[in-house]
C-alpha cells in the first residue's frame, strides 16, 4: 500500500521537472551563448559579407545576367571566375563550386555551395557518417564530408598550385555554406597537411570561412585549427547546434519541431563533462562569429551585433526553440545581416574618425589578442582533459613563428632525432591508434587486424 501511495509524489516530481525544463528552454535564447564574448572589429569582419556574396554567386547560371543578386550586386568581376564545376563534373562527390581569382584583395578563393534539396548525392555526402567512424590528426571528423574534401583536393590541387605559384603573394581561401561549409572546413585540414602539394610553406597563407557550418570535427580539432578556420553563425541557426545524427535530422524534416524538442531534451540530460570527454562528439569548427540581431521578448530585428571567440565550453551546445531556427540558416539572410553589421562597424569608425596610424596599431593589437585568446582556449582544453588537445604553433592566420618554420623543415627532411617532443608525442598517438580502436561504448580494444 505504501508503494502505491508514493506514486502520486513521483508523478508530481516528474511533472515539476518537465515544467522546469520547458520553462528554461523557452527562456533560453541564442544571445546567452555569446553574451560574454568580445565584439568583432571591422578589420576582422570585413571579408565575411564579401564572401557571402561570393557564395550566392555560385547559384547563378550567368553572372553577367544575374537573377538573384543582392542589393548592390555581387561586387565581383565575372572574368575573374576562372573555374566552375557543376554536378555533371563532380559526379555528385561534392556540391558545385567555383574558383575566383580576386585581384582586388590578393586572394585565391574556392567557393562551395550548400545543400541542394533536390539532389540525392548531397544527402549521401551529408548522411555518410557514424559516431566515431573516421579519425584525422588525433581527432574525429565527419566521414562523408572528409571524403568529399579529399576528392576535391585530389581533383584541384594541381590547378590551385599553378595559381599559387603565379601569384605568390596571394592567400588561398576556402569558403562554403551549410554542406559546403563542412566540406571546406575539412578541406582546410587536408590542405594544411599537404601544403607542399600546393606550393605553400606558410600556414598563414591558408584560411577558411565556414558559413552556417555543420558539426564536422571533434572539439580538439575545432580548437587547434581556430587560427585558420572561421565559422559564421546567424542568431538561432539550427545546424551548428544539431548534435543528433544528421540522418535522423533529414528523416524528420516533416516534423522538425518534434526533432528540435527531442534534441533539446537530449542535450539537457547530457552531462557537460560527458560532452568534453567523449572524443567522438563533433562540433562547429574554428573561431566562431555569432551575429545577434534579435532580443528575447522583443518583436522585430535590431541592429546586428557580432561577437567572436574561440570557445571550448558552450560551443553552441543547446538548440534554440525559435521560429527562426531554419530561416537563420539561409545564406540570403546571413549575407544581409552580415552586411548590416559591417556597415554599422564602419559608421562607428567614421564617427570616431580613427587616424590611419591608430587603425594600424589597432590591427596589430587585434592580432595579439587573437593569438592570446587561441592559446588560452588550448590551455583550457588541456585543463578539461579533452582527448588529444595539445598546443600548436602560434596563431597561423597572422604570424609564422620560428617554431613552425623548424617544424616545416623537419617535415621536408623526413624528421630527425632532435625534433620537438610535441612531434614525437604525436607519432606515439598515431602508433597507439594503429594498435587500438574505440568501440561504441568508448572503451579501447585491440584491433583484430
Amino acid at each position: 500500500m505504501s508503494i502505491f501511495c508514493g506514486i502520486p509524489i513521483l508523478e508530481s516530481v516528474y511533472c515539476l521537472a518537465c515544467a522546469r525544463w520547458v520553462w528554461l528552454k523557452c527562456l533560453y535564447t541564442a544571445g546567452h551563448e555569446s553574451e560574454n564574448w568580445g565584439l568583432a572589429t571591422a578589420e576582422e569582419f570585413e571579408p565575411i559579407p564579401r564572401y557571402c556574396k561570393l557564395i550566392l554567386s555560385v547559384y547563378e547560371d550567368d553572372l553577367r545576367n544575374p537573377m538573384w543578386a543582392p542589393p548592390g550586386g555581387y561586387g565581383i568581376d565575372p572574368d575573374w571566375v576562372i573555374l566552375r564545376k557543376g554536378y555533371e563534373e563532380t559526379h555528385g562527390r561534392v556540391p558545385p563550386y567555383i574558383v575566383y581569382l580576386d585581384h582586388d584583395h590578393s586572394d585565391i578563393v574556392l567557393v562551395v555551395r550548400g545543400l541542394n534539396m533536390a539532389k540525392e548525392s548531397d544527402y549521401l555526402v551529408m548522411l555518410d557518417n557514424n559516431l566515431g567512424q573516421t579519425k584525422f590528426d588525433g581527432g574525429y571528423v565527419h566521414n562523408g564530408l572528409l571524403k568529399a574534401a579529399e576528392w576535391l583536393f585530389d581533383t584541384e590541387y594541381e590547378f590551385l598550385r599553378e595559381l599559387v605559384l603565379k601569384n605568390p603573394k596571394y592567400t588561398l581561401t576556402f569558403i562554403g555554406h551549410s554542406l559546403g561549409s563542412g566540406v571546406v572546413a575539412l578541406l582546410t585540414l587536408v590542405a594544411l597537411q599537404n601544403r607542399s602539394k600546393l606550393g605553400i610553406v606558410e600556414r598563414k597563407k591558408i584560411r577558411c570561412y565556414a558559413t552556417a557550418p555543420a558539426r564536422c570535427m571533434s572539439l580538439n580539432l575545432a580548437v587547434r585549427y581556430a587560427d585558420v578556420i572561421n565559422s559564421i553563425v546567424l542568431q538561432d541557426d539550427f545546424l551548428p547546434r544539431t548534435t543528433t545524427s544528421l540522418a535522423d535530422l533529414f528523416k524528420s524534416l516533416f516534423c522538425l519541431p518534434c526533432l528540435l524538442c527531442i534534441m533539446c531534451l537530449k542535450d539537457t540530460c547530457t552531462l557537460e563533462e560527458r560532452m568534453f570527454t567523449d572524443p567522438r562528439r563533433l562540433y562547429a569548427p574554428g573561431r566562431l562569429y555569432h551575429i545577434v540581431e534579435r532580443k528575447p521578448f522583443r518583436l522585430g530585428r535590431f541592429p546586428p551585433v557580432v561577437r567572436t571567440a574561440v570557445p571550448v565550453d558552450g560551443r553552441f551546445e543547446q538548440v534554440v526553440l525559435s521560429c527562426h531556427a531554419t530561416t537563420d540558416h539561409a545564406i540570403i539572410w546571413i549575407e544581409r545581416e552580415s552586411q548590416k553589421a559591417f556597415d554599422i562597424m564602419m559608421d562607428r569608425d567614421r564617427i570616431m574618425d580613427v587616424p590611419a596610424k591608430q587603425r594600424m596599431e589597432r590591427k596589430e593589437s587585434l592580432v595579439r589578442g587573437h593569438s592570446q585568446e587561441h592559446e588560452a582556449a588550448l590551455r583550457k582544453a588541456i585543463a578539461l582533459d579533452i582527448p588529444h588537445a595539445f598546443p600548436t604553433s602560434p596563431y597561423g592566420t597572422f604570424t609564422l613563428s620560428e617554431t613552425e618554420e623548424a617544424e616545416n623543415s623537419g617535415k621536408s627532411t623526413g624528421g630527425s632525432p632532435s625534433e620537438p617532443l610535441k612531434k614525437r608525442s604525436e607519432s606515439w598517438d598515431d602508433f597507439v591508434e594503429r594498435l587500438f580502436d574505440v568501440d561504441e561504448s568508448g572503451n579501447m580494444m585491440i584491433k583484430k587486424s
